[in-house]
């Protein structure tokens, strides 16, 4: 991807493309599915992300429901947060014995891809008959040429803002650069109500904002040929700018993981942070007059352009994926099939006020990303993420990296003051080569 290419005209390629696979799939004749059907008394257990809207996990429950009485499978439910499915999920791996199926996290499946449940033909059913998978969706579920997941979505993270607030900083709208955004912090700690940024192990949150921040300055943690080279120039300029934007943060944040920055900002302790729709829905759908005030004065944008001059967003794609193990493979192609189908998605979206951006194109005309202008940035931010493996390719290093916050420490290193910016990015390198330099 170029550097002077802009949000702009990435939406609008974004578009054309959808547009172009819409008509030349689905306006000919939709495809059709004709997976063998469920095995008789199939029994399938989920291990899926733990909810941050209630009635998100309530729509999903009333669509697994629906699917049971149509097949007759009977399929459990059960939620963990993100960081307790992944070693969970490794475990299962290993041994060979858990959760039929699994809804994490990033590119986590790429850890174990050998141990899983080819998608192949219902990933590609499914592009097909909804304009085509995004580019990142489909490097999230492919090894080769071979689907190891379905990408669920995203939580679709943007910045979430006060506007209140944001005009006490002398701000009547929220900048697009990384220049604007920095000056727009220091305002808001003048203006009493700090930013709040979680710089603990939390998988969103902290990693979202991070990468974005390391990508927008030119910084990466590997080159196309999967080189380690994040202690550059341009990673040390990405961590003198967060320890800038630390400053001005509401303390504690080295602690928070993914719910801390919600319950801050309910909470009226701070005006921005990075977050999903989680904050504004619960706030807007409360009965508590204070909260209903939160939601009247908040907003939403994506991520400032930094230095590059180009989105460098990352986005906590939840992905989906089966293990071989399964004694029903028949029945859990068949639920996710089911699951991933417009009728099931455009109620659960519904239901949960646009918490999962679209990973299909022909996802993003349901009502619910335009009945509400705030909510319509979350609905975009797959057309122009960048994958956890950028520059180089997803697997097993990149899912580690991940894992292992080793970009997320840097930054926490880096903007306390523990470590210069420069051994912070040289620590940083000698982790990641633990894992690329296999």
């Amino acid at each position: 991807m170029h550097d002077n290419l802009t949000r702009r005209t990435i939406l609008k390629a974004g578009a054309a493309a959808g547009a172009s696979l819409l008509s030349g799939g689905i306006a000919e004749a939709a495809p059709t599915w004709n997976g063998p059907a469920p095995e008789p008394g199939a029994q399938i257990r989920v291990l899926r992300w733990k909810q941050f809207i209630q009635a998100e996990f309530d729509s999903f429950v009333a669509n697994t429901k629906k699917f049971a009485e149509k097949t007759g499978v009977k399929v459990r439910v059960d939620a963990e947060s993100w960081d307790d499915i992944r070693p969970k999920s490794a475990v299962a791996a290993n041994v060979g014995a858990g959760p039929d199926i699994i809804m994490g996290t990033l590119d986590d499946p790429f850890k174990f891809p050998d141990k899983l449940l080819d998608m192949t033909d219902l990933a590609e059913y499914l592009g097909a008959k909804y304009g085509g998978w995004y580019p990142v969706a489909r490097k999230y579920g492919t090894l080769g040429k071979r689907w190891i997941a379905l990408p669920q979505g995203a939580t679709g993270g943007t910045m979430n803002y006060r506007i209140s607030t944001m005009h006490a900083a002398g701000f009547d709208e929220f900048p697009k650069d990384t220049a604007g955004y920095l000056k727009l912090c220091q305002g808001l700690k003048k203006a009493g109500k700090p930013p709040g940024f979680a710089l603990g192990h939390a998988t969103g949150d902290a990693n979202g904002w991070t990468q974005w921040c390391l990508w927008a300055h030119g910084g990466k943690t590997v080159d196309d040929n999967n080189n380690v080279v994040i202690d550059s120039p341009e990673t040390v300029a990405a961590l003198e700018y967060a320890k800038q934007l630390y400053e001005t943060y509401i303390d504690g944040v080295l602690s928070w993981l993914d719910p801390s920055n919600n319950k801050a900002f309910l909470a009226d302790q701070i005006s921005l942070t990075f977050n999903g729709i989680s904050i504004y829905a619960v706030a807007k759908n409360s009965p508590e007059p204070a909260l209903q005030a939160i939601a009247a004065d908040m907003n939403h944008a994506n991520m400032p352009i930094g230095p590059v001059g180009r989105p460098t967003e990352q986005q906590n794609v939840l992905n989906t994926y089966a293990y071989s193990y399964t004694k029903y493979p028949n029945a859990v192609r068949e639920y996710l099939r089911f699951m991933w189908e417009k009728e099931q998605v455009d109620a659960w979206e519904t239901a949960s006020n646009g918490y999962m951006a679209p990973p299909l194109p022909a996802w993003n005309d349901n009502p619910i990303w335009t009945a509400d202008p705030k909510a319509t940035p979350f609905r975009d931010v797959l057309k122009y993420a960048l994958d956890d493996g950028y520059s180089g390719s997803l697997g097993y290093a990149s899912a580690a990296v991940m894992g292992d916050f080793i970009v997320v420490d840097m930054f926490g290193e880096a903007c306390t003051g523990n470590q210069t910016p420069k051994a912070a990015a040289q620590r940083a390198a000698e982790r990641a080569k633990r894992y690329y330099n296999v």
